[in-house]
């Protein structure tokens, strides 16, 4: 007995040795992953892992989320994949609300998922700041798991240097791809209305440079706004009251052929409301969703919808329809963090049960695919501009775009191959 129980302990230091090897950050892919697993070439039908729910092996996959109060599409996305998969399989951890004046207990509630000894992958969406010390932290103990930032708020070159796989929404295609949508549905003007605390941060200010050459190429007038700043003294009751007001100003500035475009969540709602009345075009939010801002601005309850995007999408086309927008407003046809959580987590379990490679784009897309199913997807590795080199585990993504109307449509964007000099743009 006593050999027998030696035995069985030296092979179980084996295995987790075995497990634990390579405590570099390299991506820990499945050895037995086929070598051409990932090569699709095709983004357009879910992934053949999506079309069950029964996933191979014991073992459990972690999200962290922002809770409902702050940020409801990514918590209702990992919940779906938990009911879809099991309690006992996935499991779910919220990060606080007040995460910059909590880093300590940010970090700790991320680290905390790698105590489990189950545990293969960790989801963080949205990436808030910490995240990448506690990916840090979890690669120094548990090498083994998977870390995959979602949607990061840290810089994409720190955060990718601690996670396997960061997926953030495509800034950079997404600058050119609205022009180009405007442009495709007859604008001759785009106006961005935003404010000197946004346009500090990287991924905005390339935005709308890489969207001011659009316009040029496209031979369309680029025009700015700046609105108030909703964290200052005015508040967000001040900042929406002051879209409200000049709406109807720009609109017979800029002529009913002019398409709008706000980098703030609060200014949606307000904008929405008032093109639906006084005109002009509004290809897609700076985080798109059907929820993001029209339920207010249609003043229409999608309760009775809840969780189901097909049904939203519908209720409100048709309240856009009937308000004689048709044609003139768009967005991504399914929630971007809804779709995130849960999309990412699939990707890691098929990473895991080696049906895909971690880091090829056509894998993520069909995997997100799974949770918007009649949307395309696609993207691209993240491009220093300064340097021209692209990262091979940061990925900026996007859905194609779909223009409400009667009949809607989707415009195609996930095929449209953007221009290299748009990568490079700063």
């Amino acid at each position: 007995m006593k050999k027998m129980l030696s035995l069985l302990l030296a092979l179980a230091m084996v295995f987790s040795l075995a497990a634990c090897g390579g405590g570099d950050n390299t991506t820990p892919v499945p050895q037995d992953t086929p070598a051409d697993a990932g090569d699709t070439g095709d983004t357009g039908g879910a992934a053949d892992a999506g079309d069950s729910t029964e996933a191979s092996g014991d073992y459990h996959i972690g999200i962290i989320t922002g809770s409902v109060s702050q940020s409801e599409d990514d918590r209702r996305g990992a919940e779906a994949f938990q009911a879809q998969y099991g309690e006992d399989r996935i499991k779910l951890a919220i990060y606080p609300d007040n995460f910059t004046e909590e880093l300590e207990t940010t970090v700790q509630t991320i680290v905390n998922m790698s105590d489990d000894p189950d545990m293969k992958a960790i989801i963080v969406n949205q990436s808030i700041p910490g995240t990448t010390e506690a990916f840090r932290q979890i690669k120094e103990r548990r090498p083994d798991i998977i870390c995959i930032a979602g949607e990061s708020h840290e810089d994409l070159p720190e955060i990718g240097s601690a996670a396997d796989l960061v997926c953030n929404n495509d800034f950079v295609s997404r600058g050119y791809l609205i022009i180009r949508t405007a442009h495709e549905l007859g604008c001759d003007t785009f106006v961005h209305i935003s404010f000197p605390r946004h346009l500090a941060y990287e991924t905005m200010s390339r935005r709308k440079a890489i969207m001011e050459a659009a316009c040029e190429d496209f031979g369309m007038t680029f025009a700015e706004e700046t609105a108030p700043d909703p964290t200052t003294d005015v508040g967000v009751p001040g900042a929406q009251a002051y879209i409200l007001e000049n709406v109807p100003i720009w609109v017979e500035k800029y002529g009913e052929k002019a398409a709008y475009f706000c980098t703030n969540d609060a200014h949606t709602e307000p904008l929405l409301k008032q093109l639906i009345d006084y005109g002009g075009y509004f290809i897609e939010a700076d985080l798109p969703s059907p929820l993001m801002g029209y339920p207010g601005a249609l003043g229409i309850d999608l309760t009775g919808e809840a969780g189901d995007f097909e049904k939203i999408l519908a209720k409100v086309e048709s309240s856009i329809n009937e308000k004689g927008g048709s044609g003139r407003f768009g967005t991504w046809a399914y929630s971007y963090g809804y779709t995130l959580s849960a999309g990412l987590a699939q990707h890691a379990m098929n990473v895991i049960d080696g049906k895909s490679d971690l880091l090829d784009m056509d894998d993520i897309a069909s995997a997100l695919q799974t949770y918007s199913p009649n949307a395309e997807w696609n993207g691209s590795s993240y491009t220093n501009a300064t340097t021209g080199v692209k990262s091979d585990n940061t990925f900026l993504i996007y859905q194609d775009t779909y223009i409400m109307g009667d009949p809607g449509h989707y415009m195609g964007s996930a095929q449209v191959e953007v221009p290299e000099k748009y990568f490079t743009i700063s």
